[in-house]
């Protein structure tokens, strides 16, 4: 091994033929420029025409307009479907009086859906709220009566809802009639402090209210046709409107 080492050293060393070194040099010279020469020249490259360039910001502004559209449409697909799929889960519950606890749990798990894709984010300014509007569906016994014999309970109950002077009215139809008034004070763009004033019994005999007799009411959902709220004592209530043209009674 160190001979080798010797050896190769030795023949690096030693002094080289004159005309063979002026030889090797011109030669090694010519292939080191021509070398040269073919590997750093570059290739041609073709500049890309403007039509591509135009054609492609065309797509994005395309791609850019068409998502928006998209998601909006899809979030007013999403809140029809919930809607349908919420009046078809009610429709057998006698506005709850007949739902089981899992019955409550999946008409409260649609209507939370339902919530988050609410199109009206101030429902307190939105005239969609003025009109009679009727209860299709609750969770509070008081209001379905459940310890009454069925034929002592309300057939129907509606709210009315003034938007512009923040007043509103229960009623009960057959075979009661009874009636309640409030006071809204608004606590935020969808939340009211509610306090009731005259309790009308048959529609006929006004009774004043106890100041006792108050609550708070959010509006979780509401559109044209549909409004979900919760009350402060945690229950759900889902309306349909069903006369936009009536106000409370002054």
């Amino acid at each position: 091994m160190m001979m080798a080492f010797s050896s190769s050293a030795s023949l690096l060393l030693s002094p080289l033929n004159t005309n063979t070194t002026d030889s090797s040099l011109k030669l090694l010279l010519l292939h080191s420029s021509s070398s040269s020469s073919s590997h750093h020249q570059f290739p041609h490259v073709p500049r890309q025409p403007q039509v591509a360039i135009s054609s492609l910001n065309k797509w994005r502004a395309n791609v850019s307009s068409f998502f928006p559209a998209f998601l909006n449409r899809k979030k007013g697909n999403d809140a029809n479907s919930l809607k349908e799929e919420l009046l078809d889960a009610l429709a057998p519950l006698d506005r709850g009086a007949d739902a089981t606890p899992q019955d409550q749990l999946t008409i409260d798990q649609i209507a939370r859906q339902l919530e988050a894709v609410n199109p009206t984010k101030a429902p307190l300014k939105s005239d969609l709220l003025d009109g009679k509007w009727e209860l299709i569906y609750t969770t509070s016994q008081s209001i379905l009566q459940t310890k009454r014999p069925k034929f002592l309970r309300s057939v129907a109950n509606y709210q009315a809802i003034n938007v512009d002077n923040l007043r509103a009215q229960n009623m009960e139809s057959w075979p009661f009639f009874n009636q309640v008034t409030a006071d809204l004070t608004p606590l935020n763009a969808r939340k009211v402090a509610v306090k009731f004033d005259y309790f009308k019994i048959a529609g006929l005999i006004p009774v004043k209210a106890p100041d006792s007799a108050r609550g708070e009411l959010e509006i979780t959902y509401l559109d044209e046709e549909l409004r979900v709220s919760r009350g402060d004592k945690g229950n759900l209530f889902i309306l349909k409107m069903v006369d936009p043209s009536y106000r409370v009674p002054v």
